[in-house]
């Protein structure tokens, strides 16, 4: 298929991701061009700071793309290809809160795990739905690419609630892992692997990692991670990783040894040593705090200084490696490319002793008309157990965000792997009624 020029929405215009996505688009041109990209965010003053610094940017380095940000939805949405979308609904103040209150009670306090991951999720739903409505009002055939958090119980309610929608639900966080299994490997890019996968979001294992050529990578990988996880990868290009993420990698050679047959997704260790993850918590500087004093205040800082001088040079703005992965998925999408990705998606029998109805991530072929999932045949019993108690915890969450539910959020927050009892998870859950009176919906 002839390339063409693609116009491209990005929903969450006020992110401090945005700037790395922009200048992802740009560097990648050549494969994917695009001469049209908007911003789009229901907080204009966030918006305008990142924007402005980005119009600034794309001015002096890409005056051919036509560039504009907006709060209107059919200004945003009119005439575009793909939307990519990565909204955080109530910003940082509010994840600060979904990791302080669970440890208030002795549970972990996580972004998309735990109470944490069940508060954010309900208050994501409704503004990916939003933003899906929107495109497909105003872009029909567009395609939405969605890596906005918490993607598994997201993706369970766009399953739900818009089976129909032309949206690709993904993660990241699998290609940045794979990416570490390369290095350990001698390997350039993730790309040289091909793998077998499943899980949930955020929730998922490896069993066969093979070189382009059909070589087992597998005894190599098992090999590092048995002596330091995937910190092993880590080397001078990770010197800026956060000090809470080198815990993480580290802390994966612990949740490989349960099962030394697979390769684990780094977010196992809040479900299988939640008690490990709350004794190195400090309930007064979470994550979050580490994301507002590092990321947001580089972000907005360099952004600010743009305005300021008039000028992006030396901003020190760099491109979102990581993001790369959207662009081969809108290529695929554009271009018929028939590349294998992971993504989210109903099971329907790929994962064949599991939950037909359960959105997992496993490998897909992906081209113009959509995907094609991978089967990934029968999975282990200790696998298949976890899976089972956290998708309940993923389809109790919509089902009470749909029905308005006190219990079935209740018994959602029970149910976590994270949470040692329902009364503690009453407790928690009133609290974060509370703290998001102004996002969640009405429960009863």
């Amino acid at each position: 298929m002839a390339k063409k020029s693609y116009a491209v929405t990005v929903a969450g215009g006020g992110s401090t991701f945005t700037p790395g996505i922009a200048l992802m688009l740009l560097e990648e041109h050549d494969r994917f061009p695009v001469d049209k990209i908007c911003f789009y965010d229901n907080d204009p003053e966030r918006q305008a700071t990142v924007a402005k610094a980005c119009e600034i940017y794309f001015h002096e380095n890409a005056p051919e793309v036509e560039f504009s940000y907006t709060t209107d939805p059919e200004e945003a949405f009119t005439g575009i290809d793909f939307v990519l979308a990565h909204i955080r609904v109530g910003k940082y103040a509010m994840r600060r809160l979904d990791e302080r209150i669970p440890l208030k009670y002795g549970v972990l306090g996580q972004e998309t795990c735990g109470p944490g991951g069940i508060a954010y999720g309900m208050r994501s739903i409704g503004g990916v739905l939003e933003i899906l409505d929107y495109m497909e009002k105003y872009s029909p055939d567009a395609w939405m690419l969605n890596y906005s958090n918490p993607a598994a119980i997201v993706a369970e309610a766009t399953r739900r609630l818009r089976p129909n929608s032309k949206i690709l639900n993904i993660c990241d966080m699998p290609v940045d892992l794979m990416g570490k299994m390369a290095d350990m490997c001698g390997l350039n890019t993730w790309r040289d692997l091909t793998v077998g996968y499943y899980g949930l979001n955020h929730f998922g294992w490896w069993d066969r990692i093979y070189d382009k050529d059909g070589n087992d990578l597998m005894p190599q990988i098992k090999e590092h991670m048995a002596a330091n996880g995937y910190a092993d990868a880590l080397s001078e290009t990770n010197q800026h990783v956060d000090e809470s993420w080198v815990h993480t990698f580290q802390k994966a050679r612990d949740v490989y040894a349960l099962d030394p047959e697979t390769i684990p997704n780094t977010y196992l260790k809040y479900y299988l040593f939640p008690d490990y993850v709350v004794a190195g918590s400090d309930p007064n500087y979470t994550r979050a705090d580490e994301v507002i004093a590092g990321r947001e205040k580089n972000v907005f800082g360099a952004c600010k200084d743009i305005i300021a001088k008039g000028t992006s040079k030396d901003c020190g703005f760099e491109a979102d490696a990581h993001a790369t992965y959207i662009v081969d998925l809108a290529c695929a999408l554009a271009e018929n490319t028939m590349e294998r990705f992971l993504l989210i998606v109903p099971n329907e029998g790929c994962v064949e002793n599991f939950d037909r109805t359960a959105m997992v991530e496993v490998p897909c072929i992906v081209g113009k008309n959509g995907y094609e999932k991978i089967c990934q045949g029968s999975i282990p019993q200790f696998q298949k157990g976890m899976m089972e108690q956290q998708v309940s915890v993923e389809k109790l969450t919509v089902s009470a965000w749909i029905d308005h539910s006190y219990q079935e959020l209740w018994q959602a927050l029970t149910l976590s792997k994270t949470v040692p009892s329902a009364s503690v998870a009453k407790q928690i859950l009133d609290d974060l009624i509370e703290a998001n009176k102004d996002y969640w919906p009405e429960l009863h």
